[in-house]
């Protein structure tokens, strides 16, 4: 292994010399981790870069959290924006009977879901591709394996992701002025 690689890239490298069994195991926890940080109140760890959504079913009633990874963090109106899916369960949980509560950092409120638009959307997809660019083919090849379209990081691209994998923003139901912050978890 080259030491001159960024971090990321010398995790995903050593991972990628593991057996396969191993290497879906390590995949595994890793991808569960955020939920045990968030279940043992560690979420404060993972700052602003995911969050833990509670959610009521839509047919039984029940409370059901995830984890989802923020787009972007607005601090000003306390706003959590994430990437879904249309046939993901949270997702049409939100839309049938509301998110109950976030949880993103020290921040913990009552939330209210809305669907972004395509332009509002593409804008915070160009803002994430910026800020990530070490993971950018990474990225490029997620977005269109889950979208089964080329994507390529052009406006008409990102409008066509957007159309597939709508932008969620999630604020306190409550308004959130910059000096009244909604609780501290």
């Amino acid at each position: 292994m080259s030491s001159h690689l960024p971090n990321d890239w010398m995790i995903l490298a050593h991972l990628a010399m593991l057996p396969a069994v191993l290497r879906r195991s390590v995949t595994r926890w890793l991808l569960r981790a955020p939920a045990g940080l968030y279940s043992v109140s560690g979420g404060w760890l993972l700052g602003h870069r995911f969050m833990l959504l509670t959610h009521r079913g839509r047919r039984t009633g029940r409370l059901y959290k995830c984890v989802l990874e923020v787009l972007a963090w607005r601090p000003d109106t306390c706003e959590a924006i994430v990437l879904s899916g249309w046939r993901s369960a949270w997702y049409r949980n939100v839309l049938a009977g509301g998110a109950v509560e976030v949880a993103i950092g020290h921040v913990r409120f009552s939330a209210q879901g809305r669907v972004l638009d395509l332009e509002e959307g593409a804008t915070v997809l160009a803002d994430y591709e910026r800020r990530h660019r070490i993971a950018w083919p990474l990225i490029r090849r997620l977005l269109s394996k889950l979208t089964a379209l080329p994507y390529d990081g052009s406006l008409s691209a990102r409008r066509s992701v957007i159309r597939v994998l709508p932008v969620v923003g999630f604020r306190p139901a409550q308004s959130c002025a910059r000096d009244e912050q909604p609780s501290i978890a």
